[in-house]
């Protein structure tokens, strides 16, 4: 899979705790970007964050809510990403959307680049 030169990075703040249906919400949505053939997808989980309420949530031991912050970062091309973001209107409590201009300057290892690797 190539990615562009030119490319915008999509994130979606949003808490491991949340459903789509009976998935978790992250998974869910790089199901679907990887369905979509999105560059590719990466799900970061915080130790700490708050949101929209300002709610405190945290990692600590005697915390057992499944609400710790989670990113999830894709990189494409603008035409792309704006077409997979379309997808999502149907998604109820996403959470905080963003999207930002990047400029990719490597993506794959260096056997890809050398065309070793098939996958």
């Amino acid at each position: 899979m190539q990615a562009p030169r030119q490319a915008v990075l999509l994130r979606i703040y949003t808490e491991e705790g949340k459903m789509n249906g009976g998935r978790p919400l992250y998974e869910d949505i790089v199901m679907k970007a990887r369905a979509a053939k999105i560059a590719g997808a990466t799900v970061l989980r915080g130790p700490m964050g708050y949101g929209l309420h300002a709610k405190i949530h945290t990692a600590k031991i005697l915390d057992l809510s499944a609400k710790l912050p989670l990113v999830i970062e894709m990189v494409d091309d603008e035409e792309k990403i704006r077409g997979f973001l379309a997808e999502l209107g149907a998604m109820h409590d996403l959470g905080l959307v963003t999207l930002e201009k990047v400029e990719v300057v490597h993506y794959g290892s260096r056997q890809d680049v050398q065309g070793s690797d098939p996958g």
